[in-house]
């Protein structure tokens, strides 16, 4: 089995990155928790940005398959006009 980690944004089906180890993924997350809510790359598409929302989950996926196969999903980071809230696998 051949894994990739990818940032993903699931509500808009959005992937952010690919990243070979964890602590690369966690180093990208930790940037963007650092970067305003309403600017690129936190800034929502949708047209509700306002009072929308980034869940950003670290997935693991075995790439040696195609499709590739989703192994788990870490819900990591929340981003919004709140701030930036950390998930417990953070």
């Amino acid at each position: 089995m051949s894994i990739v980690l990818v940032i993903e944004y699931e509500m808009h089906d959005e992937q952010c990155g690919e990243f070979s180890s964890y602590e690369m993924a966690l180093a990208e997350l930790q940037r963007r928790a650092e970067l305003p809510w309403d600017q690129s790359p936190n800034r929502c598409p949708c047209t509700s940005w306002r009072s929308c929302q980034r869940e950003y989950e670290i997935v693991d996926y075995d790439v040696s398959e195609r499709p590739w196969r989703r192994v788990k999903a870490n819900p990591i980071l929340q981003v919004s006009a709140d701030g930036a809230v950390w998930g417990v696998d953070a």
